[in-house]
């Protein structure tokens, strides 16, 4: 293992050893039976002789701290019994905002279910591993992606036409590759989109009942959050407050409440954001999945001013481990949000983008899309991961 040591300004360097390697083992930093580095190893580390490195471990085996074996090493001794630490906390001056002191981390995904009735999450039994796997293994084995390079904030240019092709036939977003941010999930989309529109101090309108984290993320950013009540049309737009910059919906599939936007509503919601200088994030977390009927048109397809914002995810319909989102900003829009994305975590991991590319454009995602509607719950037999 490695051993930080310091001998700077210590002008005995025999006991400098000793003794820090003694504490490290008393301290339990080193325990029963954990390997010293050999003394010539650690004599070229810290630059100075053998010699010196050898007293200091003849030292702490005379003291019975270590144990040496002849071809093997030193060890620290077994006979010693493992200690807490010596080294009290130091007190610390930072002091986090206090908006963090009221975000619970979430624990319900600490242990499986036996009874799982938590909304957006697929069945994980339906994914198809082996083709995923195979995908993966090609795209790491590829020289564009072993070379190490680090890739494009918006996403991999394969990627964002798939997904605007997908959107486009599925969907009827209007979408270039252009236009496509590829995230970290939902949540990193709603995250870089506020930043690219928001200062702190402006009102964001958000569904009440609505999604828990997206009011934590706004706050967190130092917006002000505005609830909104929804009904059975979904959120009451006649109640937004005027002076809201951004409004966060969830128009296909309400959450919590499952209710869909009506068209009047989504008419509504259009014109006032055109009327008030604001912008929509539509958030269209799943819509691939339905009970019944046509699919409901998305607002960002009746949006003649380019004020609605689509995300969406793969969260929902593939495995929720993948943490893999998009964003569809306007033009206007798609410098900053670029940018956004950039100083958040610089570009979404590009072996698995370029899977997912290939999983949408050799087609295994439309399949798997067909699949997953059509089974019963709980499916009659183990779904085929081939």
């Amino acid at each position: 293992m490695d051993l930080h040591i310091s001998l700077d300004g210590r002008p005995h360097l025999t006991d400098a050893i000793y003794r820090q390697l003694r504490d490290a083992i008393l301290e339990g930093r080193l325990s029963p039976g954990d390997r010293l580095p050999p003394s010539r190893e650690l004599a070229r580390q810290l630059a100075v002789s053998r010699s010196t490195v050898t007293v200091a471990y003849d030292r702490l085996m005379s003291e019975g701290y270590t144990d040496s074996r002849v071809g093997a090493g030193t060890y620290v001794s077994h006979e010693l019994a493992p200690r807490p630490s010596r080294t009290a906390p130091r007190p610390s001056a930072l002091r986090s905002r206090a908006i963090w002191d009221s975000v619970p981390i979430p624990r319900a995904f600490r242990r499986p279910a036996e009874f799982d009735f938590r909304a957006g999450i697929p069945d994980a039994r339906l994914f198809p591993y082996d083709t995923w796997r195979r995908l993966q293994s090609r795209e790491l084995r590829r020289s564009s992606v072993g070379k190490g390079a680090y890739g494009d904030p918006a996403g991999d240019p394969e990627l964002r036409a798939g997904i605007a092709g997908h959107l486009a036939l599925g969907r009827a977003v209007r979408a270039g590759a252009d236009d496509v941010v590829v995230t970290n999930g939902t949540q990193q989309a709603i995250d870089v989109v506020s930043r690219s529109l928001l200062a702190p101090g402006d009102v964001v309108a958000v569904e009440d009942p609505g999604y828990p984290p997206v009011r934590l993320l706004l706050a967190s950013l130092g917006a002000r959050v505005a609830p909104v009540p929804v009904d059975d049309e979904g959120m009451v737009v006649a109640l937004l407050p005027d002076d809201a910059r951004l409004v966060v919906v969830t128009p296909s599939h309400q959450f919590p409440l499952g209710v869909a936007m009506s068209l009047r509503r989504r008419l509504a919601l259009i014109d006032w954001a055109e009327e008030h200088d604001a912008a929509v994030i539509e958030d269209d977390y799943d819509s691939e999945f339905r009970l019944g009927g046509r699919p409901i048109e998305p607002l960002q397809g009746l949006d003649p001013h380019g004020r609605v914002i689509y995300v969406g995810t793969f969260s929902k319909t593939m495995l929720a481990t993948l943490r893999l989102g998009f964003v569809v900003v306007p033009g206007a829009l798609r410098h900053a949000v670029q940018a956004a994305k950039f100083v958040s975590d610089w570009h979404t991991a590009i072996p698995t983008q370029r899977a997912l590319a290939a999983f949408i454009g050799e087609g295994w995602f439309a399949r798997h899309l067909r699949r997953m509607p059509s089974r019963r719950w709980p499916p009659d037999r183990p779904a085929n991961p081939a």
